[in-house]
């Protein structure tokens, strides 16, 4: 008995140590990385850019992508799940169509709420 109550206690003290170390990654997740954002590529296993997750997210969208400018897309020309890119100032922000307009893409994909205080995508709607 008294053996089985070691291992029981082993066991019991490895599950609570393991327990507090995980922290595994998820796709679209934001961290700060010698103090620049990055972001987890889920399809990838690993941390790039924001930019670079918006483009590989465009390489596998099913919408058409508008490109990049200050001057959104004709109104009657885009369609739901429709991408563009808007310029502010020096800033952009991944911009998606859904349900009749544009909104950030992170606000359609959560992928993480950090997107939304990213480049230009805070001032977007200004």
């Amino acid at each position: 008995m008294s053996r089985n109550r070691h291992i029981f206690k082993a066991v019991g003290v490895f599950l609570a140590l393991t327990a507090f170390n995980v922290q595994a990654e998820r796709h679209g997740e934001i961290r700060l990385i010698e103090g620049e954002r990055h972001v987890f590529l889920g399809d990838e296993s690993k941390w790039v850019t924001p930019e670079s997750f918006w483009q590989s997210y465009l390489a596998s969208s099913s919408g058409k992508h508008w490109g990049s400018s200050d001057t959104y897309p004709p109104y009657n020309d885009v369609n739901e799940f429709d991408t563009f890119t808007v310029e502010i100032g020096s800033g952009i922000c991944l911009m998606e169509f859904f349900h009749n307009r544009w909104r950030r893409a992170n606000d359609v994909r959560r992928w993480d709420p950090q997107f939304n205080a990213h480049s230009a995508c805070p001032v977007v709607f200004d």
